[in-house]
């Protein structure tokens, strides 16, 4: 079915292609005239530095470039696009895979992609799109923390009925982690050579012989106005998990230098028939389960002061007595790249990767010198049923260099992890992550 499916879409776009081919030069050469190309060079060096003599410190350095193109519309808004993505160690990488900090862009000096190669259609009101592209959903995004940000190869339908309120419906069939170099038939839970695949920083608790997976169904809704923003969302993360997400924020505006806000969250999962982590017995936290179930709430409160912000967040992950993980919230597309929306998150993880339980996190953030400088620092403590009790300091400093070469940014992140059990840190000792980040865009 997937093969006539494909085999359709390309007659279509053939179809199309041909006749743009046959309409007047003028036309097709304004495909390419009114299109524009544009991307961004990164170069990230990470640390990870552990209080444990028995695990070696490791290190990545990475020199990225992310190349994007978009043609001018034809046929009153038809048009393709395409990223490229590349990034390269210069030889940096240690002959020892423990000393190299493999999340950045695996243990190889060298990796390139196809990140985006799409054709859509997009007026006022609809926009519909097919093939690799980047998505931007609450639990299935780029995850773009690292060199390369993750993509996938998806049907997209996006429509706007009123100004400030949209509609989604997606389907995703495989996709491309941040260091893999094409589209898989995984997630975050395979294996890192799965397939023979190159992806790292992942979960990894599935066994090397477990089926592939088959992408995801998603559908969503979004609000926003001057004072509410709000989102619903489903997905069925194909054989591993139902999920409902709901988050909605109103924000008070006083006028003044400060305007208190109030977020709120609500996650619930549920398991169907021929679920792969049930079916292939994977233990999450230690623990495997005939189910999936899992509820997490959160809420959030702060408020603007002048040109900063600081807010006092919550969230709270139930355990379920004979689910996977004792109720582990699954995430195919975040977990162990902590690039979920739950407000407690930190840099180097939150409830998604250390299990049920509860945490709390405090955050103040400040703008300097004309939004040229931003500092940021945050604490997080997390009190888990499986992996004991831990807390997370956080810096970050973000400096604008606009008025040396436009599109320079620096920036560093710095977040120190104490506490937990069952190796949660290497050892059970302190963790320390580092990393620097330059990027230019052009």
């Amino acid at each position: 079915m997937r093969q006539k499916l494909t085999a359709a879409v390309a007659c279509v776009f053939l179809g199309v292609f041909t006749t743009v081919t046959k309409a007047d030069n003028q036309d097709s050469n304004d495909i390419f005239a009114n299109g524009h190309a544009d991307g961004e060079l990164r170069m990230y060096n990470f640390d990870r530095l552990y209080d444990t003599p028995n695990t070696p410190n490791a290190s990545a350095f990475s020199l990225a470039a992310l190349i994007n193109a978009h043609t001018g519309d034809f046929l009153g808004g038809f048009s393709f696009g395409g990223s490229f993505v590349t990034a390269n160690s210069l030889g940096t990488q240690s002959d020892t895979v423990a000393k190299v900090d493999t999340s950045l862009m695996g243990p190889n000096n060298s990796i390139g992609a196809f990140s985006q190669a799409y054709a859509q259609f997009k007026d006022d009101w609809l926009l519909v799109r097919g093939g690799y592209q980047y998505l931007d959903t609450p639990w299935m995004g780029k995850s773009d923390s690292r060199v390369i940000p993750a993509s996938y190869n998806a049907a997209l339908i996006d429509i706007t009925p009123l100004k400030g309120w949209n509609l989604y419906a997606i389907r995703t069939y495989s996709w491309k982690s941040r260091t893999s170099t094409g589209m898989y038939y995984n997630n975050l839970y395979y294996p890192s050579s799965f397939d023979g695949d190159s992806m790292y920083g992942n979960n990894g608790s599935l066994p090397p012989n477990a089926p592939r997976a088959d992408g995801a169904w998603a559908g969503g809704t979004t609000y926003t106005n001057d004072s509410v923003k709000a989102q619903a969302w489903y997905y069925d993360f194909l054989n591993f998990a139902h999920m409902g997400y709901l988050e909605g924020t109103y924000t008070l505006k006083t006028g003044t230098h400060f305007n208190p806000f109030l977020s709120l969250q609500y996650v619930n999962e549920t398991g169907g028939d021929d679920n792969t982590l049930v079916d292939t017995h994977t233990k999450l936290f230690g623990l495997a389960g005939t189910r999936v179930r899992s509820e997490a709430w959160g809420a959030d409160i702060g408020t603007s002061i002048f040109n900063g912000r600081v807010d006092v967040a919550y969230n709270k992950l139930d355990q379920q007595s004979g689910a996977v993980g004792g109720g582990a919230l699954i995430s195919p597309y975040t977990t162990n790249y902590a690039t979920d929306p739950l407000f407690t998150t930190s840099m180097i993880r939150g409830l998604v990767e250390t299990g049920p339980g509860h945490a709390w996190k405090a955050k103040a953030s400040y703008n300097f010198f004309d939004n040229k400088l931003q500092l940021v620092t945050s604490y997080a403590q997390y009190n888990t049923d499986l992996r004991g009790n831990s807390h997370n300091i956080y810096f970050d400093i973000v400096y604008n260099m606009d008025s040396v070469l436009k599109g320079l940014t620096l920036r560093n992140r710095w977040e120190r992890s104490t506490g937990g059990s069952g190796n949660l840190n290497p050892g059970n000792e302190s963790f320390t992550y580092n990393r620097l980040m330059i990027s230019y865009k052009f």
